[in-house]
């Protein structure tokens, strides 16, 4: 299924609705996937983050960088 998503890293696909199924049918959901997926190997001379940045990303690799957010907490109170 072709969806347009917010980044090249998020797909989209339709699940198979049952006429049986009792609650409504949810038409498109998404999945992301992670870069490294889309990397042959590791080049050399990789650009980095700064020590402060890499830690806020969670990765050294700006390349390896998935902006993923989790939508089950969203709108969630703590």
């Amino acid at each position: 299924m072709s969806h347009p998503t917010s980044h090249p890293q998020e797909h989209a696909w339709a699940p198979f609705i049952g006429p049986f199924d009792p609650c409504p049918p949810i038409l498109c959901k998404t999945y992301s996937t992670p870069p490294h997926l889309y990397m042959n190997f590791q080049p050399l001379n990789l650009p980095q983050f700064c020590p402060e940045d890499a830690l806020r990303h969670g990765t050294l690799w700006p390349a390896l960088y998935s902006p993923y957010e989790s939508r089950w907490g969203k709108g969630r109170v703590r």
